[in-house]
């Protein structure tokens, strides 16, 4: 256990720039947007005195600031802090498409740049085994890059819900008191969380085909990992269309695409489970609905491609320990 708790320091200290700055930087560039516009509105004089327009759960208001207090009834009042406690999370949502890329890019390097520098016979003197050195580059893609990406999503919504709440107060309506007393808005990063473990199953084939390239190829690591899948859907769509001119029999080459090949390149990416689904539940009057959200990525546990994607993908990252072993070139 100790041993795993440095490995998984060195990797955290390693590729602070990717797991950590990445993030931090797109949260910064979007506080500073939004905190740009309200400080402007606020520096000249502009907001409080335009007309304005809300929308809360289909009922238009068409109001000026000096009488939007008076027109915004209380109902309507509870009504917007809902949706704002309920949604403001969402607002985070840019920030978790730099995860994707940041795990994509470490994980075909966490193998492939010990080899290349020969940085790994200085890690096979030490008394550290194959399997710890690859399951801590996983946990570490899988569990800490997701959580840090939360936790700086989490603090850039809520600075934004900060400069919004400022924005409305400008313009008569105070909703800070009922949005801290809604419940929602504290459980938000929590739902989150709670999906993580639902975002490692699904990203278990791709990080472990990843892993496994990263651990074989002695060059050219991205066209290895993505070229080889892409390829195989080309040759695939091409014998689906050959057998179909000459027998009208194929073999379902889209349903490959779609199930196994976009499980090796896409299991990155946070909520590949929601894509094409008919049956997620229904945004509400307060929004999208986070708990039977959270509901429903767990009930994908009960699929059969999920499990097949993980022990697939658990296959490749024993594969990528046992290469390892033996491929100490340069």
């Amino acid at each position: 256990m100790n041993t795993m708790k440095w490995l998984l320091r060195r990797e955290f200290w390693e590729n602070k720039g990717g797991f950590v700055w990445a993030p931090l930087i797109a949260a910064i560039i979007m506080v500073v947007l939004v905190g740009g516009v309200v400080g402007y509105g606020v520096a000249s004089g502009k907001m409080g005195t335009e007309n304005v327009t809300i929308r809360v759960e289909g009922e238009e208001v068409h109001t000026t600031s000096v009488n939007m207090a008076k027109a915004v009834t209380p109902e309507m009042r509870e009504r917007m802090a809902s949706v704002a406690a309920n949604n403001y999370i969402a607002v985070g949502a840019p920030i978790f498409f730099v995860l994707p890329i940041v795990a994509f890019f470490y994980c075909l390097a966490a193998l492939y740049d010990d080899r290349r520098d020969r940085s790994i016979l200085f890690w096979k003197s030490l008394p550290i085994s194959d399997a710890d050195t690859v399951l801590s580059k996983l946990v570490t893609v899988l569990v800490v890059a997701p959580l840090i990406t939360i936790g700086v999503a989490t603090a850039a919504a809520l600075a934004i819900l900060l400069f919004a709440g400022i924005a409305t107060s400008y313009h008569g309506v105070n909703l800070f008191g009922a949005v801290l007393t809604n419940v929602n808005f504290y459980l938000a990063p929590f739902y989150l969380v709670g999906m993580l473990p639902v975002y490692i199953l699904w990203a278990l084939p791709t990080a472990g085909w990843l892993l496994l390239v990263s651990s074989w190829a002695k060059s050219k690591v991205f066209l290895w990992a993505v070229g080889v899948p892409l390829m195989a859907a080309v040759l695939l769509k091409w014998l689906d269309f050959l057998l179909g001119m000459a027998g009208g029999v194929t073999i379902n080459a889209d349903w490959i695409i779609n199930n196994v090949l976009e499980s090796i390149l896409l299991g990155l990416v946070p909520g590949t489970w929601f894509m094409g689904a008919s049956d997620l539940p229904a945004p509400t009057n307060s929004g999208v609905p986070l708990l039977p959200m959270l509901s429903y990525s767990w009930s994908t546990l009960a699929k059969p491609a999920l499990w097949t994607g993980v022990v697939a993908g658990v296959a490749m990252i024993l594969a990528a320990v046992r290469l390892r072993r033996w491929r100490d070139e340069g």
